[in-house]
């Protein structure tokens, strides 16, 4: 099944994001849902097909989707379903609700994340307030290491982080890189959580240690908020409200082992089938909107992809390669690390507002070939997009 070009993204819909108390989780969603809507120029009564990525605080939802459709009051949809695979999932949603709209099974699908782990201070006063954390809330977290001492996505990451250092070499000087690169388109996104805060190399040594190599300024950010995109064909795209974004590949990727030992994540997997339904190869992709759970994270699947040979990424990144100016844009919002932290749909967003040319200051000039991955577990699951304003 020939699928370049044939499916597109319709509306983005965006709600603030960040120490935003005035919503709750289905609030988010709810919203994200109706500015995706406006977005394209549609209404409710159009969607015929809802997935959902909830986020930590829908808890043990495994019905989540059939509420949010309730509370959206949609009727008579042919495709529904609440999905999981961390931060991969925004990938996953986007490939399903391809794959069913060219089946025929639907026409127009929401993909929807939204979280609030985040509480206000009068929250936090108040025993409903307290939270378990985010450890509480991954199995792949828990376990026989936990009960070693080793537990919580922080330190698992930390381990497979501090691997890849004894083994080719990468710095403390390289994961800063990384950090100070997002923090600079950071600085040109106004909706950026760390929008107005500038950070040099010698800011990244001085923060505090989370878990060694990890300082704060390597793990993501937490947030409040939601985000949806709307998926139909391209031939219904070309009538709406906004330029259509083209699905011009797609590509999951599962490598299973331990990433501590093979130091690989699922890019490489999921690339091949991505790069070839779109007909390219790592040298055309112009701008790179990457998952970045960890500044770890980012050279890994630098690596994975093909940008540069294993080892290599410390290098690619400290050079400025990645960097406003640099030759390969990457996380050009400023990331989960600077921006915000809405799972996958984090670079999904921003990769649409780049292919559109809405990106304000932070627009990258080459923006035909644009890149999108999702991270989920411990390297554990990937997913790729290409997308590009072209249909072809």
């Amino acid at each position: 099944m020939a699928l370049r070009g044939e499916i597109a993204i319709a509306g983005l819909g965006q709600t603030e994001q960040g120490k935003v108390y005035d919503r709750s989780h289905m609030g988010f969603a709810v919203a994200a849902v109706e500015r995706a809507l406006a977005d394209a120029g549609l209404a409710r009564t159009d969607l015929d097909g809802l997935l959902l990525n909830p986020g930590i605080s829908w808890g043990n939802a495994a019905m989540g989707s059939f509420m949010l459709q309730q509370a959206l009051g949609l009727r008579d949809l042919a495709l529904q379903a609440t999905m999981n695979l961390g931060g991969a999932t925004a990938g996953a949603m986007i490939q399903y609700a391809a794959l069913a709209i060219a089946a025929g099974m639907c026409s127009t699908v929401a993909c929807v994340f939204s979280d609030r782990p985040l509480k206000s201070p009068e929250e936090q006063r108040t025993r409903a307030g307290k939270s378990e954390g985010s450890a509480a809330s991954y199995a792949f977290a828990r376990g026989l290491d936990a009960a070693y001492g080793q537990f919580g996505v922080n330190a698992m990451y930390a381990l497979v982080a501090r691997r890849h250092m004894h083994v080719y070499g990468t710095t403390q000087d390289h994961l800063g890189a990384v950090a100070v690169s997002e923090r600079r388109w950071a600085n040109r996104n106004p909706a950026a959580q760390l929008h107005a805060v500038p950070l040099s190399l010698a800011d990244y040594h001085a923060s505090r240690w989370v878990v060694e190599p990890f300082h704060v300024l390597d793990c993501c950010l937490v947030s409040n908020g939601g985000v949806a995109v709307i998926v139909t064909s391209a031939e219904r795209a070309r009538a709406l409200r906004k330029p259509p974004v083209y699905v011009w590949g797609m590509g999951q990727g599962h490598p299973g082992g331990d990433p501590a030992e093979t130091l690989v994540s699922g890019a490489s997997l999921a690339s091949k089938a991505a790069f070839a339904m779109a007909g390219i190869e790592a040298r055309d992709v112009q701008v790179a909107e990457l998952y970045d759970c960890y500044t770890f994270t980012v050279l890994v699947t630098l690596e994975d992809y093909g940008f540069c040979a294993k080892g290599e990424a410390g290098d690619f990144v400290a050079a400025g390669h990645t960097a406003p100016g640099g030759r390969l844009p990457v996380n050009t919002g400023g990331g989960q690390l600077s921006s915000s932290y809405m799972w996958g749909m984090t670079p999904l967003a921003e990769g649409v507002l780049q292919a559109r040319g809405e990106a304000g200051d932070r627009q990258v000039p080459r923006h035909d070939v644009v890149l999108v991955s999702g991270n989920g577990g411990l390297l554990s699951t990937h997913t790729t997009l290409v997308l590009s304003p072209l249909p072809s």
